[in-house]
């Protein structure tokens, strides 16, 4: 196993120096869903949410959040980010599930670091942002399997996760 980067031989965290590595087109894709009740998410696919359309509201607050990852996480780098697109699809409850809202988040750049945490913070903040305009009517949704799906460019190539 690789050691990790962000402590130096000391022990001490650092932010990772950079400055030698190539730029290049690099994509990181993060996945994450939330359960609801079945009436939650009839509001959402209604379009009848007291605070508005939650999944196009969800969706620029993914937007920020990718833009605002240095701001949060603290050795992450500021990235010239050249795309961030957020998807969602909505899923009904079955005998293995229950209902609710899957999302995706793809973040580009080109450059000399990754968009793995971008991508990540954006599938969080979004499912957030779902909850929030939901929580007058539905307390209880879960937000769960938030990981990355896939990372593509720089050094180490690309990862995809298992059943992605």
């Amino acid at each position: 196993m690789s050691q990790l980067t962000h402590f130096d031989a000391q022990g001490q965290a650092h932010m990772v120096d950079v400055a030698a590595k190539a730029a290049t087109h690099r994509v990181g894709i993060a996945g994450g869903r939330i359960e609801m009740q079945p009436a939650t998410l009839a509001l959402i696919e209604s379009g009848s949410a007291k605070k508005g359309d939650v999944l196009g509201i969800a969706r620029v607050a993914g937007i920020m959040a990718a833009k605002k990852t240095s701001d949060l996480i603290p050795l992450c780098h500021p990235l010239a980010l050249t795309r961030v697109a957020i998807e969602f699809e909505v899923f009904h409850a079955d005998e293995k599930r229950a209902c609710g809202v899957f999302c995706t988040a793809t973040v580009e750049t080109v450059g000399p670091t990754g968009v793995e945490m971008e991508a990540l913070m954006a599938v969080q903040v979004a499912l957030l942002t779902i909850y929030d305009m939901c929580k007058a009517v539905d307390r209880g949704m879960t937000m769960t399997d938030c990981k990355l799906l896939e990372k593509h460019g720089g050094k180490s190539g690309s990862f995809v996760a298992d059943g992605a």
